[in-house]
């Protein structure tokens, strides 16, 4: 039958993709490309109004989409996928049994979960919750390998923040910037990394797990720092996801290494996210600054890096924005790019904050996203970009005929 199939579709021309899915992007994008300033690229975006929108692999929904929705979370990760993100991310880390889940940070529970409100869990907190104190902010600390996996699938998920005036746990879970909302909040499912692998094999997207640095001693219960990272990829052939649908992430270099050593199918996939700028004197505009070099990187089999928005560009003499010597660097390297984070940042009058650094005298209002977004995808080449609303990304991606 199969042969009979391909023989078919020979003497037909060709047979067609797999069709569309279709996406449903929200009221952003047309906020954001209404706030551009006039020019050649508002008149191109505002003739895309109408749609159709479809899913595309440009877009990568960043733990989901936390712009409204609780990170990481079944809701969040739904969202992103009905906006349009062709591959969803699990930040990975580990419970006190050693099992997988999806986490930003293996101690963020105090602030991305309702832990605090579940007395015996909150008494297992590494730091329990002390309030603030004049001058003393309160605290609370609560990380995945406090707790069985029994006992972190008991949480419920909510918007990342917290109140550092709180006297009580209750007040300390108040804290969602004003920018973002808690509408979404009611439910707030928690995923393991097996939960989202197959909630994302029914949605039909590609993955991205990210291995998190431990914030515990390693070993942990003797599971070593490669041990932790093979769980990740056994994970993922346990469940029968074919390595070219899975990007594996990791800050850490090594972990890259081991991936590539290892498990090659999926290590020539892995993403390594470059932090180098924490490290003195880096400047993406000084290759000399940059250890490893981007050649020594793709000589090593690295295949994708994931830099920051901001250390892909910069401003021209005429205050114009171009790719940095960085972007013009990694691409000339055979480097695919991958960038993030696009909607992490609230509004962007006065610059923009973190992700805007290396352009903000050219940020002034919310539309100027977009043309960042152009310059990253046109002129830098970025293979795809993360994003905390994927439908702002699929509808600029759409628009410009981005697969």
């Amino acid at each position: 039958m199969l042969r009979y199939l391909l023989l078919t579709c020979l003497a037909l021309g060709g047979c067609q993709s797999a069709p569309k899915v279709p996406a449903q992007v929200g009221p952003r994008p047309f906020y954001l490309v209404d706030d551009m300033s006039p020019g050649p690229l508002k008149d191109r975006l505002e003739q895309c109004r109408t749609g159709p929108f479809y899913r595309s692999d440009f877009v990568f929904g960043h733990r989901g989409a936390p712009l409204q929705f609780p990170e990481h979370t079944q809701e969040a990760y739904q969202a992103g996928a009905v906006m349009g993100a062709g591959t969803l991310e699990c930040d990975v880390t580990f419970t006190k049994d050693k099992e997988l889940v999806c986490r930003h940070s293996q101690c963020d529970l105090a602030t991305t979960t309702n832990v605090l409100l579940i007395p015996d869990l909150a008494a297992k907190c590494s730091v329990p919750f002390t309030p603030a104190n004049g001058d003393q902010p309160a605290q609370a600390q609560c990380c995945t390998s406090d707790f069985t996996l029994a006992e972190f699938k008991r949480l419920k998920g909510k918007m990342d923040g917290f109140n550092p005036r709180a006297q009580t746990p209750a007040q300390y879970l108040l804290g969602t910037p004003g920018w973002r909302t808690d509408l979404y909040s009611q439910t707030g499912t928690l995923m393991t990394l097996k939960d989202s692998i197959a909630l994302f094999k029914k949605l039909g997207v590609k993955q991205t797990p990210e291995l998190k640095a431990p914030m515990v001693r390693m070993p942990f219960n003797g599971m070593t720092q490669q041990a932790y990272a093979q769980k990740l990829i056994d994970t993922f052939v346990d469940a029968g996801v074919d390595p070219k649908d899975v990007f594996p992430q990791s800050f850490n270099l090594e972990d890259i290494r081991y991936w590539l050593k290892a498990d090659p199918a999926f290590g020539k996939q892995g993403v390594f996210l470059d932090e180098r700028d924490e490290q003195p004197g880096f400047d993406p505009m000084n290759a000399a600054s940059w250890q490893p070099s981007m050649a020594e990187l793709k000589a090593e089999g690295v295949n994708i890096l994931a830099p920051p928005l901001w250390m892909l560009v910069t401003l021209d003499e005429n205050g114009q924005i171009v790719p940095s010597a960085y972007a013009k660097a990694a691409k000339a390297a055979g480097l695919d790019i991958i960038t993030w984070s696009f909607e992490r940042s609230g509004p962007l009058a006065g610059g923009g904050g973190w992700y805007y650094q290396s352009i903000a005298k050219a940020i002034h209002k919310d539309g100027d996203r977009m043309t960042l977004l152009d310059v990253l995808a046109r002129q830098v080449g970025v293979k795809a970009i993360f994003s905390d609303w994927p439908g702002t990304v699929t509808y600029y991606a759409n628009c410009m005929g981005l697969d």
